[in-house]
């Protein structure tokens, strides 16, 4: 099992697992292949005729690509690493005098980051909400939806927090973006955990990328699914198909609402910068509907600048999104760590603030907030 790490979206990798006479957890190398590239993405997402955000067609490598696209399309855009993810190589650029150092910035990054400095450009949308659908086949044919999250909290590009399903989510758009989800899964007869990812705005829906992977977040679904996601993960790779495990889409049922925390050692205050040190104090909270996934949390714990900065996860359920935010507020007040700083604090504002309260953030919510830091 390769976790959520790069590794994870390595087709190389996947090829050298399998030859080697092990069982990968995960999809089809080729399959990593077709989607892990986002160019590539795209491509079939719009042979199943699922909407895409308006983008260069393919890989651009020329600036003066770059500038006829935007000429056509106009301002602002986004600069994406093809085979990037974790917000590396992206570039929001809102005029033309940004475009020739944001285009040379982002193709380095993603070549230091991913090997591969290939990028594409897409219009940038105006306050969409990050919904992504939780995917699960088993390579024999059955494709299921766990349903969705809502992932809109993000700082540079990096996931905050995570809610499960979407609160303000209408059901005629759920049900397009579940369907348009499946849709691409089946097309590429989709084996083991992924997510689909789109964009929503006032005027529809938008693919972005398939995620060939567990998440980070699939602690949520889980929690409102009562499905263990790592367990199925595994029982597909040794073979068995969703009937074998009694799972079928009509058994799939919502009960209530998760909200996940990314706990992390980094200053808010400092434009979330790492911090390192030793964990002089970790007293965790708990009860009834909330949950710890961690491995580095406890006292005594070095922090060092080596690894990322995600401490714990951090997810609370409840009957509905305002218990279950409640939940998780409480657990944030009442969990102390000390000897390196934090953003627990940043999340206890951000979860009492009322654009969250009324469950209506997007994507550059945080940038957009400044009193978030105040």
């Amino acid at each position: 099992h390769p976790g959520y790490g790069f590794l994870s979206e390595n087709a190389d990798f996947a090829r050298k697992v399998e030859a080697a006479g092990l069982k990968w957890v995960g999809p089809k190398p080729e399959t990593i292949d077709a989607l892990g590239d986002k160019v590539k993405a795209r491509a079939v997402a719009t042979e199943c005729a699922v909407p895409v955000v308006p983008g260069t067609d393919g890989p651009i490598d020329k600036l003066s690509d770059a500038h006829t696209f935007c000429n056509e399309h106009g301002f602002p855009v986004i600069i994406k690493a093809a085979m990037g993810g974790g917000g590396r190589g992206m570039r929001v650029v809102r005029s033309a005098d940004e475009l020739d150092s944001a285009f040379e910035r982002a193709r380095s990054e993603a070549l230091s980051a991913f090997g591969d400095g290939t990028v594409f450009i897409e219009r940038f949308l105006d306050r969409p909400k990050h919904i992504e659908v939780q995917l699960l086949g088993d390579g024999q044919g059955n494709i299921i939806h766990l349903f969705e999250r809502d992932c809109s909290v993000q700082r540079r590009h990096q996931k905050v927090v995570e809610i499960a399903p979407a609160p303000t989510l209408d059901k005629a758009m759920r049900d397009a973006i579940l369907a348009d989800a499946v849709k691409i899964a089946e097309h590429v007869n989709y084996r083991n955990a992924g997510t689909a990812e789109f964009l929503v705005d006032s005027r529809g829906h938008y693919f972005i990328e398939i995620n060939p992977r567990i998440q980070v977040e699939h602690t949520v679904t889980e929690e409102v699914t009562g499905l263990d996601l790592i367990s199925l993960q595994l029982h597909i790779a040794a073979g068995w198909s969703l009937p074998d495990l009694h799972i079928n889409q009509d058994r799939i049922q919502l009960r209530g609402f998760a909200i996940q925390c990314r706990v992390t050692t980094e200053d808010p205050a400092q434009g979330f910068q790492p911090d390192i040190g030793k964990i002089e104090v970790y007293r965790s909270p708990g009860g009834n509907g909330v949950r710890l996934d961690g491995g580095s949390g406890y006292t005594g714990s070095i922090i060092t600048p080596h690894f990322d900065s995600l401490l714990v996860k951090l997810t609370c359920s409840g009957a509905t999104f305002e218990k279950a935010r409640r939940r998780t507020l409480a657990s944030l007040v009442e969990f102390r760590i000390s000897g390196v700083k934090t953003n627990m604090w940043f999340l206890q504002r951000l979860l009492s603030n009322d654009t969250f309260i009324s469950g209506s953030c997007w994507t550059t919510f945080i940038d957009d907030t400044p009193e978030l830091f105040t």
